[in-house]
């Protein structure tokens, strides 16, 4: 089963991205925070991380430098979701290594499972084709 971590200090997207993911046929996991998100990633290693970029403790870009250090974890896609839509800070992060990017204001959860299906294929529910 495909593994997502979804890193959201917003507990009400976090809980929806969620259960969205997990009816997909995920394995969904959550973090608070960046460093909560960390240890998560270094324990389970996902499929997947979905990514905020303002959170307590620490951010989102502080969180993708450390997973950029980390050969063990370096390679997991990230998509972002944040509030935040700049060219300078998407420019910021596809430097960190994120592969796509959500503006939390202009995204419905189907375009969030669309995007990722496209980075780490369907969930176990829809596989059976194999």
């Amino acid at each position: 089963m495909k593994k997502i971590l979804i890193v959201e200090d917003e507990e009400i997207l976090r809980n929806l991205l969620q259960k969205k993911l997990t009816k997909e046929g995920y394995e969904v996991d959550t973090a608070e925070n960046g460093e909560e998100g960390l240890s998560k990633i270094r324990a389970n290693k996902p499929d997947l991380i979905l990514l905020d970029i303002i959170m307590p403790k620490m951010g989102g870009f502080e969180m993708m430098e450390e997973v950029q250090k980390d050969d063990n974890i370096s390679s997991v896609p990230v998509i972002v979701v944040s509030n935040s839509g700049q060219p300078v800070e998407i420019d910021r992060a596809q430097k960190l290594g994120a592969c796509d990017w959500l503006v939390k204001t202009e995204f419905d959860p189907q375009e969030v499972i669309n995007k990722v299906v496209t980075q780490i294929g369907k969930g176990e529910k829809e596989e059976e084709e194999d």
